[in-house]
């Protein structure tokens, strides 16, 4: 029979040519499949994520652990202010568009030789990224940590730290069964208990969330005196080591006798929280007071050693008083007393007009001193002609109606020494009376008739004695 008509299956030539086809075809999807089949189409997005350091090429993108594209390739942008981020491009299948603009992205280690992987989680928002869009930098959250970062945490120190704790705890737990065991059956109470403490703290009144906000807020503001803290601790342990040697019996007597003493505190201090509000205002008014003591404590001072020898001497003048004070006590106590005081007392309020008239002499006008000082000085002192107090004739003036003889009216001249001059009532700034001391204080008015008080307003003062 003719080979002419046995087709292809009977030439190897073609056999081997279709065979070496189909291998370079399978060899190149092989090759490609990393970049996605060709001829698929596919929904293309680029990402700013802070580094790509490990990522290559061909690296998977998956949601949800399901591989959905692969990055096609890195490139590094240079941002306005200065810094660097990377730019992958990816390439999604279809089936994963459209992704929401509040998605995040996240590259996450695969395994522990380095190899990573881009995952994303989809967001909620009715927006979402058309092909070709930009995924920005904020959406690559949290940072992602390193594995070799996560192993460097264990350094030398940590690792003998952590041993210490292990054989400490170990030690510590180390044939004590019958004690764990009693912990536990102790437990039950706690956790039946604890399930209204549960509810109080899950119920949003309580403001749980708040709390553990504020605390984690808390924690960030000391975050950067660590260092101090740490410091603090390690003093603390110093503190407490020292403390051990006293810790027993003198600690432990304080701490076991302290709650006797704290129950009658909080029985007392309702009973001293007026006394102590009275107190806060007693040192509040003693301010000022005390802020004189800056400037009068040397005078106090001075006063208080000049005092005290006084203080000292004064114990014999109070026993020295002692009679007269029993003698003044018994007129204290004697009936007739108050008669005589009362009958005294309307005395002294019938002359009071009198005393108030009278008194300005002496306190504005001096005139009882200077009576008494040349009352004295009369008969002691004078001139050659004798003392002041003398007896010796004095002629009248001549003219009508002079003081020699009979007159009708006041001297009135008409030469110039025959005129009157009297003032029987002069003002000694008396109540009513104009502010002045008019007696030996009168301007003579020669040539003029003057009876009464001299015309115009006279000073306030006659010759002062000491």
């Amino acid at each position: 029979m003719s080979g002419r008509n046995a087709g292809i299956a009977g030439n190897p030539v073609l056999i081997g040519a279709a065979t070496v086809l189909v291998v370079l075809v399978a060899v190149f999807l092989a090759y490609n499949a990393n970049q996605g089949l060709p001829f698929v189409p596919t929904y293309s997005l680029k990402a700013e994520v802070p580094s790509a350091a490990a990522l290559v090429r061909g690296n998977e993108v998956r949601i949800g652990g399901s591989r959905v594209g692969t990055i096609d390739s890195i490139a590094a942008k240079r941002r306005a202010d200065g810094s660097s981020v990377a730019v992958l491009s990816l390439k999604l299948e279809r089936d994963a568009a459209p992704l929401a603009k509040d998605s995040t992205l996240l590259i996450r280690t695969k395994s522990a030789l380095g190899l990573k992987y881009v995952e994303l989680t989809r967001g909620g928002s009715g927006e979402t990224y058309t092909d070709g869009d930009t995924i920005p930098l904020t959406a690559s959250t949290p940072a992602p940590v390193e594995f070799d970062e996560f192993v460097n945490m264990f350094d030398d120190d940590t690792r003998e730290a952590m041993a210490t704790n292990l054989g400490g705890f170990g030690e510590a737990f180390a044939g004590r069964g019958v004690a764990i065991n009693q912990a536990i059956a102790a437990f039950r109470p706690l956790l039946r208990d604890i399930v209204p403490v549960a509810q109080n703290l899950s119920d949003p009144d309580t403001g749980l969330k708040r709390f553990v906000s504020a605390l984690g807020r808390a924690a960030a503001e000391v975050a950067p005196a660590a260092e101090t803290q740490a410091e603090l601790f390690v003093n603390l342990d110093r503190t407490m080591a020292a403390l051990r040697e006293v810790a027993r019996p003198y600690i432990q007597d304080s701490i076991t006798r302290g709650r006797p003493a704290l129950d009658e505190s909080i029985r007392s201090f309702p009973v001293q929280r007026p006394f102590l509000r009275n107190s806060e205002g007693l040192f509040r008014e003693l301010r000022p007071g005390v802020r004189a003591l800056r400037t009068s404590a040397p005078v106090l001072a001075e006063a208080l050693e000049v005092g005290t020898p006084t203080l000292r001497r004064s114990v014999a003048l109070n026993r020295r008083l002692e009679p007269l004070l029993r003698e003044l006590q018994m007129f204290a106590e004697d009936p007739l007393v108050p008669r005589g005081v009362d009958g005294l007392t309307d005395v002294v309020r019938t002359l009071r007009p009198t005393l108030d008239y009278l008194a300005p002499a002496q306190t504005v006008c001096n005139y009882v001193t200077l009576w008494f000082r040349n009352v004295s000085s009369l008969l002691s002192e004078g001139d050659r002609n004798g003392t002041w107090q003398r007896f010796i004739i004095v002629a009248t003036p001549q003219g009508e109606n002079n003081e020699g003889g009979p007159a009708s009216a006041p001297a009135n001249g008409p030469n110039v020494e025959n005129h009157l001059h009297t003032n029987p009532y002069p003002n000694t700034a008396s109540p009513g009376q104009p502010r002045e001391c008019e007696a030996a204080n009168e301007p003579y008015a020669r040539g003029r008739t003057v009876i009464g008080n001299t015309p115009g307003a006279q000073q306030l003062a006659t010759e002062r004695t000491r």
